[in-house]
């Protein structure tokens, strides 16, 4: 089914779930209910008075069942959505009392739109409209999954709403099939594994949204931001480093402060000048490079920073690593000639793609995130620039094959210019967004920077932001997730455990250890006084991938060769965290796989 007929359906089925909730309380109060993806959500009002029983309404999961219910029965009386039109004054008296309904209707009156309502059955609700043309026979195949809290239009000064989520698809088959991924999707969850698996922690005193990685997590944080950073610098960018903090005058001289204004953090004073904690990294590069005067020989500068920036999110949308308030961009700022942009985005989107690809994604989708026409007010430059900048998006696109694939967002620009969004497919086929390629003709022209072209005369340079993982924390929420916590050998935080099977093994795993270390190979030894079944169920819980089994064999044939710390003389038994009995192998045999399995990065 094509996405706008998804949407129809999902629409639909969110004034389905209305019109049952409205049957069961009808002292609720609506007020939206958007088809999203995979679903849709409808917002209400319970109130805080009590009901007749003396309780207060408050919805939870095991209402379901019973909401479902009326839902089926309601679907049955629905031949179609009809359409109806009313002015302010009569589309009020449909909602008495409901101040949400009221707010939007005089929006839409004050903008000049049409108030339009849709009927089914006996029930119609304030719409524009999207739905299925008959859904008695199409809203079957439905299933309510969460309750939340939601503020009125996402401001914490508005009333907490009851948000109630739910999907709906075509066929049985789709929905089974959905929510079977939804299962396995639980058991992904990089909140509740980077508990288990000791990744990282939040701590309410340190404040919401802040991550706190613990060993095992910062080896892994480690990793991925060597293997990036070492990527780029083999691709001729150069590392900068930048403050956390950064004056008022910067980012009001940046368009900050004007355009971006709700995800800044207050100011603070130091010294009677005020600061502010950086949103992003590109002023501060932009800085360096007017340190000096540059020639168009000096010129494509890229210049990269796993710079860690802090953007103010509102609680109710904090969400593990994928949405927090402090984290690491692989920033980079390409600064370029006019005539070197086109191939230095190419460089850029391979880049990405080659990134992306080393960490195990393969399916990807873009988006082309372009300025609002209707709404310039919200960005900065002219027509004939942002024009020019999202024509060259476009044509990068095309040039890797995403050629009327890519889905144009409309509006979704930042104030400064389009961009490119990669969206990646993980192992249970959701797509995340992760990185991000944006034209900027702004910050050049705001910082006057320029530099000497052939013709002996100033010009202004383009400039090219990319952070190809995204936020780090983000990332490596999504690499928990499309992993299981399972990470491929060159990933794993602890790539070998040494279990030795009694006391007795202790200093012979003590030493089998400590050379896998020097080796660089990250491995523990589990010297807890349990059972070896206790140790390798606790080796194969913490997803280790392999685990070396020490017991009287291993260490007699090794004190017969009276090798001293000769690893091809150490024996080992080699085991995999599947279950697999890989057998016994000399030390030195073992480590050479393991160093070959890294550089393949498998």
């Amino acid at each position: 089914m094509e996405n706008k007929n998804l949407d129809n359906l999902r629409h639909s089925c969110a004034h389905l779930l209305a019109a049952a909730v409205m049957e069961i309380w009808p002292s609720a109060k609506r007020t939206i209910g958007p088809a999203i993806e995979n679903g849709f959500y409808f917002d209400f009002d319970f109130g805080d008075p009590s009901t007749s029983s003396g309780q207060a309404i408050k919805i939870s999961e095991s209402d379901f069942p019973r909401i479902e219910q009326k839902m089926h029965e309601i679907s049955k009386k629905w031949d179609k959505f009809v359409k109806y039109e009313k002015n302010a004054v009569e589309a009020k008296k449909e909602y008495p009392g409901n101040e949400y309904k009221h707010e939007l209707i005089e929006q839409f009156d004050k903008e000049g739109q049409k108030i339009s309502f849709y009927k089914a059955g006996e029930y119609s609700d304030l719409c524009e409209g999207g739905h299925v043309d008959n859904p008695k026979a199409e809203l079957k195949y439905f299933k309510l999954l969460s309750v939340a809290g939601a503020y009125w239009r996402g401001d914490e000064k508005n009333t907490m709403l009851t948000r109630i989520y739910g999907t709906v698809w075509p066929s049985k088959e789709e929905l089974d099939k959905y929510l079977l991924m939804l299962q396995e999707a639980k058991k992904r969850d990089h909140r509740v594994l980077g508990q288990e698996l000791e990744l990282f922690m939040f701590n309410q005193e340190v404040g919401p949204g802040l991550v706190l990685w613990l060993p095992k997590g910062a080896w892994l944080r480690k990793i991925v931001m060597d293997f990036a950073l070492e990527t780029y610098l083999k691709q001729g960018y150069e590392p900068v480093i930048t403050p956390h903090i950064g004056s008022n005058a910067l980012w009001s001289h940046s368009g900050h402060t004007d355009f971006y204004k709700e995800s800044l953090y207050g100011e603070f004073g130091i010294e009677e000048q005020t600061y502010r904690l950086k949103p992003m990294n590109c002023p501060f590069h932009v800085s360096m490079y007017k340190s000096k005067p540059h020639s168009y020989k000096d010129l494509p500068i890229r210049w990269t920073e796993m710079g860690t920036v802090y953007r103010y999110e509102k609680s109710g949308v904090l969400h593990g690593l994928t949405r927090v308030r402090g984290f690491t961009q692989d920033d980079a700022h390409i600064i370029c000639t006019p005539e070197q942009l086109h191939n230095e985005l190419l460089k850029a989107f391979k880049l990405t793609l080659y990134i992306l690809n080393a960490f195990g994604f393969n399916n990807f989708e873009a988006n082309l995130s372009i300025r609002d026409p209707k709404n310039k007010s919200k960005f900065i430059g002219s027509d004939k620039d942002w024009d020019t900048a999202e024509n060259e998006l476009k044509k990068v696109l095309e040039e890797f094959g995403y050629k009327n694939k890519y889905v144009e967002d409309i509006g979704g620009a930042v104030f400064y210019g389009p961009k490119i969004d990669i969206k990646v497919a993980d192992a249970l086929g959701r797509m995340w967004q992760l990185s991000t390629l944006q034209f900027d003709f702004n910050l050049p022209k705001r910082f006057s920077m320029n530099y000497i072209g052939a013709d002996g005369k100033e010009h202004t340079p383009y400039m090219i932001h990319r952070a190809l993982l995204g936020s780090i924390e983000r990332f490596i929420g999504v690499l928990i997730e499309h992993y299981a916590g399972a990470f491929p050998l060159w990933l794993a935080p602890v790539q070998v455990a040494v279990l030795p099977i009694s006391d007795q093994q202790h200093e012979y795993a003590k030493l089998i250890t400590e050379i896998l270390k020097s080796n660089n190979i990250r491995a523990v030894s589990d010297l807890e006084n349990q059972t070896i079944g206790k140790k390798i169920r606790n080796s194969t819980l913490q997803k280790i991938p392999y685990m070396i089994i020490i017991g009287e064999k291993e260490t007699k044939v090794s004190m017969i060769n009276d090798q001293g710390s000769d690893t091809k003389k150490l024996k080992i038994s080699v085991r995999s965290r599947d279950g697999k009995n890989i057998g016994e192998k000399n030390l030195y045999e073992f480590i050479t796989d393991l160093n070959q399995q890294i550089e393949k990065r498998i």
